[in-house]
């Protein structure tokens, strides 16, 4: 399951970090070139300024990834 996302900033970065390590399941994010694992604050800032996929597993249901990411993208 992949959803697009912009990450504008550090506080998006933190903002994702949290959530994705309060979810009960796997966050990745991608960037095309980058595939890091959400719970990864360090790794996260990378992404500044770029669109990026998150990823989940397909086994997740797509009703709370969805409401995960549009709280990402807030």
């Amino acid at each position: 399951m992949t959803k697009v996302i912009d990450i504008k900033n550090k506080e998006q970065v933190e903002k994702i970090n949290e959530l994705a390590c309060k979810a009960p399941y796997e966050i990745w994010l991608n960037s095309g070139a980058l595939m890091l694992d959400a719970r990864s604050l360090l790794g996260l800032f990378a992404l500044i300024g770029k669109k990026t996929y998150v990823v989940a597993e397909d086994n997740v249901d797509p009703k709370s990834f969805g409401k995960l990411v549009s709280q990402m993208a807030s």
